[in-house]
């Protein structure tokens, strides 16, 4: 073998040989570019020749970009999200006439040629070398596919598309080696049907698919005749013949295509001549692209799907593999969206807040025991028109995936986590504390986790009223909302036992940061989220087992390959009993306490409502043993406005409270989003009852009823005792362990 090479390659004078035949069959690089003096010649020659064997020798083909279809959780559609408006088909779903449409106009020899056409190249040689400049190309079919391909690969970068598309020799020979090799790998068929579904038919539209869909609202496999013509023609200048901005230049430019196919005898000249005569007919359809084309208001459950594709390793180890899988597309994502919880929620949140309003209200809504997110709506609209009220910003998620820098202080919401990680350590919801409307409790005898003082000094908290002094128990002080008496059990409790228990329960703050260990977090001081509230209380109606929440129950490719996604992760957060206990308790809160108009009538409920400081926050956070909803309402734009004496939804307050304008929204949204026929019931268990007395009037309460207590004969475990903080587990008592009950007896 004198000819080889010891490593295997060619010869310098083979290489030569080779760059030469190269070189002649381009065309002066195939009469793309305007030919050069040949001492210029000379110098790129030897330049591509050093360089020829580095370029790869297989064709590097990506995988186009497609339309990414969002899918609710009955198959309907949600919205269409790309960066290229394209849907690939097969050769046998285009029109015939398209095909041949498109190869008569640019490449009529397609089927008679190799990867370059010499009469084509020499035919052009000559018409440039007589006008003196590039009059006409000589690109084949292939070739062109081969230049769209690496358009294709540049994607949005502008540096790269430059360097695609850039006019030099180089260019054009890797090209001319890439076009060769397409030919013999991949055959006529296959290049033009990958030609059709790639190239750029303008308007936004890539590939004949959606070429045909966006100017005539149907598919490439239906177009007739004088429409497979039109796309044709629009190909060689998309901007130029725009049927929908210019139709004369467009109309001239589809006859040219008509009667090159009449030339080439792919249609007779009377086909041509009753096409040419017919006007353009466009049905045009709107390019509908990303989550600001949702239904139903789910633009802002849209854009969290999307953020947890592009953040959730589930999808790619690396951000740029998460990217480039989005960006890619051709994915239909099945996700946990309910379409009636979804109508329903849109509607609850717009129906007491407007969308000019000074403050803005947020849904929702989690379904027990899988942590599928059933709705999220807005008063305010997707989208990016601010003079419309419209938003991006997502009020019911955390900063990492669209929401709020910190999230919002949740209130009294949150006194229920507090009630049971009281009750996990053995305390009895008769525990009663007689309190002041105003207290004062050393910092030192709250301690955090790390076995410190959670501070110095004194901590004062206070009830809303004056006048809100006396004796509660643990039912009481949930349905009247007491802050000192939560105070107090939190004292008693442990404050490391509580944010431990909140932990297990999903309560995570908007900012992404660690809870602080701050005795004010029984009172909401510690920010959090609507979706993270939902995903809470949720667990209270799973009966002590809390499952994070997810929104994508199934992914497949373009190929119809299954993607692996997150999975829901449940854990036992605390003892059923002390769920169970919980949701009797506030079922009282929807009943007769502070959320009576939130209350549903026909099913058993359960809720707290929640404001905070200055009224700039109110909550209710509800749920059935089927459906976990969170309600908040504030200002999401600036300073917070305080909610007094406010006009919201056309309706004047005096001031906002969690159960006047969230509870109506909460029972708005449950209302809708649950079937009429499907009333689940709380598991069943009696509530010690403990000594209630407000001011002078002392409530005999349900503690003197028969059967209470859930112990043998109905008595009383304390009856009629109130305990002081410090005689059981006050002061620096962190206690030991979890401490609760798990039979169906309190202590």
């Amino acid at each position: 073998m004198p000819n080889k090479r010891s490593g295997g390659g060619l010869t310098g004078t083979q290489q030569a040989a080779k760059f030469l035949g190269v070189s002649v069959l381009s065309g002066a690089v195939l009469a793309g570019i305007a030919l050069p003096a040949f001492g210029a010649l000379g110098l790129a020659a030897k330049g591509t020749v050093e360089g020829f064997d580095e370029i790869p020798s297989n064709l590097k083909t990506p995988p186009l970009s497609q339309r990414t279809t969002i899918l609710d959780s009955k198959g309907g559609p949600i919205a269409t999200v790309y960066s290229r408006d394209r849907t690939v088909v097969p050769l046998k779903d285009i029109s015939p006439y398209m095909q041949k449409a498109i190869v008569a106009i640019e490449d009529a020899r397609f089927y008679e040629h190799g990867a370059i056409d010499l009469k084509g190249v020499l035919r052009a040689l000559n018409k440039n070398a007589q006008s003196g400049g590039v009059s006409e190309g000589a690109s084949t079919l292939t070739q062109q596919y081969v230049k769209n391909v690496f358009v294709e690969e540049a994607g949005d970068d502008p540096d790269k598309v430059a360097e695609a598309t850039q006019q030099t020799i180089g260019r054009k020979i890797r090209e001319l080696k890439y076009a060769i090799q397409v030919e013999e790998e991949l055959g006529k068929k296959k290049i033009l049907e990958n030609y059709l579904n790639i190239t750029f038919f303008g308007q936004q539209a890539y590939g004949v698919e959606a070429a045909a869909h966006r100017y005539f609202s149907k598919s490439a496999k239906d177009l007739k005749l004088e429409e497979a013509a039109m796309l044709a023609g629009v190909v060689q200048s998309p901007s130029r013949y725009d049927p929908v901005n210019d139709a004369e230049e467009a109309t001239k430019r589809r006859n040219t295509v008509l009667q090159r196919m009449a030339d080439t005898r792919d249609i007779s000249q009377e086909e041509a001549d009753r096409a040419k005569a017919a006007p353009i007919k466009l049905k045009v359809s709107k390019p509908k692209n990303g989550c600001i084309t949702a239904v139903s208001g789910s633009g802002f459950f849209c854009d969290y799907v999307r953020k947890t594709i592009l953040s959730d390793p589930a999808f790619g180890k690396t951000e740029k593999e998460r990217q480039r899988l989005w960006n890619l597309g051709g994915l239909t994502v099945r996700t946990t969206l309910d379409p009636r919880a979804q109508k329903a929620a849109n509607e609850a949140a717009t129906s007491k807040v407007n969308k000019t309003d000074k403050v803005a209200a947020s849904v929702v809504q989690v379904q027990p025991g899988t942590g599928k997110i059933l709705s999220m709506g807005q008063s305010r609209p997707y989208g990016l028109d601010q003079k419309q009220h419209e938003t991006v910003l997502n009020l019911a998620v955390d900063n990492k995936m669209g929401g709020t820098t910190y999230g919002f202080q949740v209130g009294s919401t949150f006194k229920p986590i507090t009630a049971a990680a009281a009750l996990e350590k053995g305390l009895s919801p008769a525990q009663s504390f007689s309190t002041p409307w105003k207290i004062s409790l050393p910092m030192r005898s709250f301690t955090n986790c790390s076995g410190s003082p959670a501070g110095t000094g004194t901590w004062d908290p206070q009830n809303e009223l004056r006048t809100e002094a006396g004796t509660w128990d643990m039912t009481s002080a949930l349905g009247k909302s007491i802050n000192t008496y939560f105070a107090q059990l939190e004292q008693m409790t442990g404050l490391c036992e509580t944010v431990e228990m909140a932990k297990k329960m999903g309560y995570q703050r908007g900012d992404g940061k660690k809870l602080g260990e701050n005795p004010s977090i029984t009172l909401g001081g510690e920010e959090s989220t609507p979706l993270s509230m939902a995903a809470t209380y949720a667990t209270f109606a799973n009966r002590g087992t809390y499952c994070t929440p997810i929104a994508i129950e199934s992914i497949t490719d373009p190929e119809g390959k299954s993607l692996g996604v997150p999975k829901t992760q449940c854990s036992q957060a605390m003892s059923e009993q002390t769920a169970d206990t919980v949701n009797q308790m506030l079922k009282g809160v929807v009943e007769d306490g502070t959320g009576t108009q939130a209350g549903l009538s026909d099913r058993d409920n359960a809720g707290k409502t929640g404001t905070t400081n200055d009224r700039k926050d109110a909550w209710f956070v509800g749920y059935t043993p089927n459906l976990a909803t969170a309600v908040w309402v504030g200002d999401d734009i600036g300073e917070k406005t305080s909610m007094y004496r406010i006009t919201i939804g056309g309706q004047y307050y005096d001031k906002v409270c969690g159960g006047c304008l969230p509870g109506p929204i909460w029972k708005i949204a449950m209302t809708g989003a649950l079937n009429a026929s499907e009333t689940p019931a709380f598991n069943p268990i009696s509530v010690p009852r403990g000594r209630v007395k407000e001011r002078d009037k002392e409530r005999p309460g349900d503690h003197e009823k028969p059967g209470n207590g859930g112990r043998p004969g109905g008595q009383e475990p304390w009856p009629g005792i109130s305990i002081p903080p410090d005689l059981i587990g006050g002061g620096n008592n962190r206690g030991q362990g979890n401490g609760g009950s798990t039979g169906g007896d309190w202590p």
